[in-house]
């Protein structure tokens, strides 16, 4: 890192549990990669002082701010990373970006496809000013996806021809688990689906490289009404003896269709008792296949249908060498990486791409495409699971 370079002073609004995640890789992400410049963590912004004081010592942010609206009007902030629930992304990404303030949100990008589609014109105009953004599905982050999306796009298994996601957690299977923002339509906009479902949709965008053109999709809400939350770190929390009704789903269910005709099946849901972060994507295709589960997030199987049968099997492939990707800045082979790491390649990536005034990736517009997805679900469940094209919708809403 040139000693000339100017930090990139960086603002971050919310600090909850992707506060604190989000923070870690701020901090890491220069001591272990080369950086043209050094993320600087400048401020933290929380609605109250004393709160976000004492998150800001811990997690190593200079000093706090309570009105996220005087931070766009700062000098000493290049970076705005939005960490604030679903309904707050879009004024703030919107208004950031109009200040000059580069942005990175986390996902889902909206709440709705209104607000998508309104965030993602800001984008565009702010880039055509040199002015970037970004949105934060770190699971794209995680070397063996990495690699995964590597091998397809180097033809390893010939055409896709089919697609399984699915995202599976248990911290709501309990019927007694509080209610949080996250079971609060107008906060979250939708429950499992866009809280998870969204990242199963952009996996699979990002490891093909195609998008989904049309769903058929069923959402369900399998617990009416839980305990209102008397306290919460992060996902729980401890309910009291007042109760308040769920206003999202509980569980997404689709079928897709990717451009490319290859059918999908996605299934997110929050009440797989057992699994605590299964994320898994499995791609099949006509010489071969890949497979991933979070649950073993260093790990990547490869099938190669070209090889004899006597022989052929999957292929274990332990994703730490240093040819893998990310992975020359860590530790030595077999000396696996977790959650956390995704985060930090986050920064890295964004940094990199801000210094040489290039578009990282997802962009808004990545996230745009993943909300459209996601509306598509909403409209074929709410429609008796009707098959939804997206892209007609897209153009008869631009006509």
């Amino acid at each position: 890192m040139s000693q000339a370079a100017r930090p990139l002073r960086v603002a971050m609004i919310g600090y909850a549990f992707m506060g604190r995640a989000h923070s870690q890789g701020w901090r890491v992400a220069p001591r272990f990669f080369d950086l043209p410049s050094e993320p600087r963590m400048q401020v933290l912004v929380g609605r109250h002082a004393d709160a976000a004081q004492a998150v800001a010592d811990r997690l190593g942010w200079q000093e706090v701010e309570t009105d996220w609206r005087r931070v766009l009007e700062r000098d000493d902030v290049d970076l705005v990373d939005i960490c604030t629930p679903g309904d707050t992304h879009a004024e703030i990404a919107c208004a950031a970006l109009a200040a000059g303030k580069h942005v990175l949100v986390e996902k889902p990008m909206a709440n709705t496809l209104a607000e998508a589609e309104t965030m993602a014109a800001a984008a565009e105009e702010a880039a055509a000013r040199g002015v970037l953004s970004m949105v934060g599905f770190t699971y794209r982050r995680v070397p063996a996806v990495q690699l995964a999306r590597q091998l397809v796009a180097e033809g390893r298994i010939g055409q896709v021809r089919q697609v399984r996601c699915q995202y599976l957690q248990d911290w709501l299977a309990d019927p007694e688990a509080p209610l949080s923002w996250r079971t609060d339509k107008a906060k979250a906009g939708s429950g499992a689906l866009g809280d998870i479902g969204a990242h199963i949709v952009d996996l699979t965008h990002f490891v093909t490289g195609e998008r989904v053109a049309g769903v058929s999709g069923m959402l369900e809400t399998l617990v009416a009404e839980r305990p209102v939350a008397e306290s919460f770190d992060g996902l729980h929390g401890v309910g009291g003896s007042a109760r308040g009704p769920v206003t999202v789903d509980d569980t997404a269910m689709f079928t897709a269709r990717l451009a490319s005709g290859a059918p999908a099946v996605f299934d997110a849901t929050r009440f797989a008792w057992g699994r605590k972060n299964a994320i898994r994507i499995e791609v099949n295709g006509s010489t071969g296949s890949l497979a991933f589960d979070f649950e073993d997030m260093n790990v990547l199987q490869y099938y190669d249908a070209t090889e004899p049968a006597r022989t052929a099997g999957f292929h274990r492939i332990l994703v730490t060498e240093p040819e893998h990707p990310y992975m020359a800045g860590w530790w030595p082979a077999g000396h696996g990486l977790g959650y956390e790491h995704g985060f930090v390649h986050q920064a890295v990536d964004l940094v990199r791409a801000v210094a040489a005034g290039e578009q990282p990736t997802p962009s808004f517009a990545d996230g745009l495409a993943v909300q459209r997805v996601l509306d598509a679900v909403e409209r074929s469940s709410a429609a008796r699971s009707v098959y939804t094209d997206i892209a007609a919708h897209a153009a008869a809403a631009q006509s």
